[in-house]
């Protein structure tokens, strides 16, 4: 049975940079930053930029604000070489930082959370107050999934916890063989 690891950003990473919520051309905050956690293509209208603060070393794979992930282009390279599917790179300016730099857009969301295998799980209630939330996922800890409803996908977010990037145990080694920076992998 195949293995799957939630794709993190590795903190512990000394003096790293932070990247910040991504801004348009004019420098004005985006709309809806979480657009990029929505498992679907998305038409750019020009080039968004992301502030560094603090700034340091520089890495491979990041979470910016909003948990959207931000790849140098060895990982663009890496990902059409391992011919991974169901992603879109988006061009992206870092500031201060010669690229090229892209939001890694994961197109494919799977129903696949195997609640009673996780730490913890609890669902939005009416008496939550957030009716359009009613029935979906609120907390998951110690998430694990049900390999067997994946299919052949190699990176995708979960369906109802989309705050999580699934990446496929070969997606992780092409990824760690090449040294990609910045990343950490939790077994789900």
């Amino acid at each position: 049975m195949p293995s799957y690891f939630d794709l993190t950003d590795n903190m512990r990473i000394r003096h790293r940079w932070h990247l910040r919520g991504p801004v348009d051309e004019g420098g004005n905050a985006l709309d809806d930053p979480w657009l990029f956690r929505k498992g679907q293509r998305i038409e750019s209208a020009g080039t968004n930029r992301f502030p560094v603060r603090p700034d340091g070393v520089t890495l491979d794979f990041t979470l910016a604000s909003f948990a959207i992930p931000v790849v140098h282009e060895r990982v663009v390279d890496l990902f059409q070489h391992q011919r991974v599917q169901d992603v879109q790179f988006i061009p992206v300016q870092v500031e201060g930082h010669k690229g090229p730099y892209f939001i890694l857009n994961t197109l494919r969301t799977i129903r696949c959370i195997d609640d009673a295998r996780c730490e913890e799980v609890r669902y939005w209630k009416p008496e939550d107050g957030q009716p359009e939330k009613v029935g979906r996922y609120h907390v998951v800890s110690g998430m694990r999934i049900d390999p067997t409803k994946v299919g052949d996908a190699d990176i995708f977010r979960p369906w109802g916890w989309n705050v999580a990037l699934i990446v496929s145990e070969d997606l992780k080694d092409a990824m760690e063989a090449v040294g990609i920076t910045g990343t950490k992998f939790e077994p789900v």
